[in-house]
């Protein structure tokens, strides 16, 4: 088990009132990392980052001493589609995001693979790969990976199985420029059991066969609200969901994950008995599952 104060753990926090309040609100709540959206998230059209945004942007991970930024894509992106519309406006989008990670300097990118809808399985994993190749052509990124992510298999989400991850990493053939960020919550919600022992040696040996060696490059560390295959996506707190305390000690005691930026999305507040950040909260639970 690692030592809690080897890990660097945070959260997804807002942007409201500017990117430098995103950092702000990370260190008020003993984050490590942030993640953040650059824009709105469930719109296609972002305002370009000005200079001064930019500055403080930077001048605030100095100030906080806040490491490992990344960005979430907007869920609207999707590149496995049929259609073709929305599959030009898909690659449309995510470059202009991948762009905006550059400006900023991020880590990472992360981004939902997509869904087949009316298609295939096959033929939405094909345009996935033929839509990454040419956005990282046209982006030529010098400090961020794209980072595709595990889903939960809602519908016909791609991403859910980890064989999915490995055939779009044959197919782009760039490891320099990609990379995963490995969601626990999707990876439970998929059917990857990380209860038990048996289950979690099984998602490994997958991991292991299926990924190059350090594709995982962020986790979002995430409770499941519902069961193991369940195929819903709902985040939980860190042990009140069906992952257990086990679950996430396996997570934090694996140096496929542990050696990675870990960030939360579970649900914002403060705590009605104690008036805790809901944040700061779920970080001492992991650090304490960690130092334990």
């Amino acid at each position: 088990m690692p030592k809690a104060s080897s890990l660097r753990l945070g959260a997804h926090m807002s942007i409201a009132g500017g990117l430098e309040k995103a950092v702000q609100r990370a260190h008020d709540a003993t984050c490590d990392v942030v993640q953040i959206f650059t824009k709105n998230n469930n719109q296609w059209a972002a305002k370009p980052l000005t200079e001064a945004t930019i500055e403080a942007w930077r001048a605030a991970l100095a100030e906080y001493s806040i490491g490992a930024p990344i960005a979430h894509a907007s869920y609207l992106i999707n590149m496995a589609s049929p259609n073709d519309e929305l599959f030009r406006k898909s690659i449309e989008a995510l470059v202009v995001e991948w762009q905006r990670a550059e400006q900023l300097q991020l880590e990472g990118l992360v981004v939902h693979p997509g869904a087949f809808t009316d298609s295939s399985e096959a033929e939405g994993l094909e345009k996935i790969v033929i839509a990454v190749r040419e956005i990282i052509e046209r982006v030529q990124p010098q400090h961020c990976r794209l980072l595709l992510e595990n889903t939960a298999g809602q519908g016909s989400c791609l991403g859910h199985a980890i064989s999915h991850l490995g055939t779009m990493f044959r197919g782009i053939d760039n490891t320099e420029n990609l990379g995963v960020c490995f969601d626990t919550c999707h990876a439970f919600a998929a059917g990857y059991d990380l209860t038990t022992d048996a289950g979690y040696a099984a998602m490994s040996a997958e991991i292991d066969s299926e990924l190059p060696d350090g594709a995982i490059r962020a986790v979002h560390i995430n409770d499941s609200k519902k069961g193991c295959g369940s195929r819903v996506d709902r985040h939980d707190h860190i042990g009140q969901g069906m992952i257990t305390l086990d679950g996430f000690r396996r997570v934090l005691a694996d140096p496929v994950f542990n050696i990675c930026p870990m960030y939360l999305e579970t649900p914002k507040g403060t705590d009605p008995e104690t008036g805790e950040d809901l944040d700061t909260n779920n970080l001492n639970t992991l650090r304490s599952l960690a130092g334990s």
